[in-house]
């Protein structure tokens, strides 16, 4: 149990009472510079979606082995001409806006209580009752399938957050067929093995609001992320931040882009090839940030590890584990620096 708890159930209420008064200590959760390699921000890579689905068997080959080295040199890439309207990519992130604007009284509806499989969670920071500091967010975290679950305030939410996580999840069943192939294993090969068509898919929906010491304070710690891809969009403001070769790396999308990070689930399969990379949300004090999250995952269910085809020429670098046993795992672990996966690696 958190040394310090603080009864501050939602940052967006607290922050606009605060103004620019210090932060309360249990915030300051910087423990290293905000200095960034931003020389390294051109080098970000991007892949056209478009030209995956192409039927020149020279374009996709192109393209899956620029995935391959997105997907092992930085864990990250942006994705462009995905297909998703700008329109809806833009009603989502407003009627998110205007959730996180609702009554406090409304959200408590869902108010978090800690349980990891609550389809429909809002909270403030990550856990605050068993946190040893805080951290300067407010989230909304919905699972959408295999069963679909989103509030239905404000009006039209879950409408458009059920298109896009449609199209979000066709968007990713086609990555991973590019990231499959650039295995070297046929395209559904991941897919079928992993139960990803009924896999546990969820949205997180994040608020950061000002912050008047954006120097001592996080939005979120270093972490990586559970399932296969994670899928982010945000509304402008940047915090999004990436280790890369030992250095943070500001990431600036490009508009309408999607930006995809490959999770820890991921990277067990490649056998390590892919790098289920670390990152973190900095913050600002000039506006309020949003960012859109959905997470793709294999089923609950299923046994993940090296794929069987890869260990036909290597050995296991991970340990197989059920993935909702993975994720409770990822959830208790989320306080520290060391990724949940390195518990299942195996020693040299």
């Amino acid at each position: 149990m958190a040394s310090s708890y603080t009864n501050i159930s939602n940052i967006k209420v607290f922050a606009e009472s605060n103004g620019a008064s210090p932060i309360p200590s249990i915030y300051h959760s910087v423990t290293d510079t905000h200095d960034v390699a931003d020389h390294l921000a051109a080098s970000f890579p991007v892949i056209d979606f478009s030209l995956l689905a192409s039927d020149d068997p020279q374009i996709h080959t192109k393209v899956v082995d620029e995935l391959a080295k997105a997907c092992a040199d930085w864990g990250f890439f942006m994705l462009t001409n995905h297909g998703i309207p700008e329109s809806l990519m833009k009603e989502l992130m407003k009627i998110s806006k205007e959730f996180h604007d609702l009554p406090v009284e409304e959200k408590n509806e869902y108010q978090d209580n800690g349980d990891t499989f609550a389809p429909i969670r809002h909270g403030t920071s990550i856990y605050p009752p068993v946190e040893n500091v805080h951290y300067w967010r407010d989230f909304l975290k919905v699972f959408t399938s295999p069963q679909f679950y989103f509030p239905d305030k404000p009006p039209g939410y879950r409408e458009a957050a059920f298109e896009y996580s449609e199209k979000i999840k066709a968007i990713a069943r086609k990555l991973m067929q590019g990231i499959s192939e650039s295995l070297g294993l046929e395209s559904n090969s991941i897919i079928d093995s992993t139960g990803f068509d009924s896999g546990l898919h969820f949205l997180v929906v994040n608020m950061y609001p000002p912050c008047p010491q954006p120097e001592l304070a996080l939005g979120l710690p270093t972490h990586s992320d559970v399932g296969f891809l994670a899928m982010f969009i945000e509304n402008g403001l940047g915090g999004l931040q990436v280790k890369y070769k030992g250095k943070w790396v500001n990431v600036k999308p490009i508009p309408n882009s999607l930006v995809v990070n490959i999770g820890d689930q991921l990277e067990a399969v490649s056998n390590g090839r892919y790098l289920s990379a670390l990152h973190r949300a900095i913050l600002n004090n000039k506006g309020t940030r949003i960012s859109i999250v959905v997470f793709n995952g294999p089923a609950e269910d299923k046994e993940i590890g090296p794929a069987p085809q890869l260990l036909e020429k290597e050995k296991p670098l991970f340990k197989t584990i059920k993935y909702r046993d993975y994720f409770l795992v990822q959830q208790k672990s989320r306080f520290s620096e060391e990724r949940a996966l390195d518990q299942f690696r195996y020693s040299a």
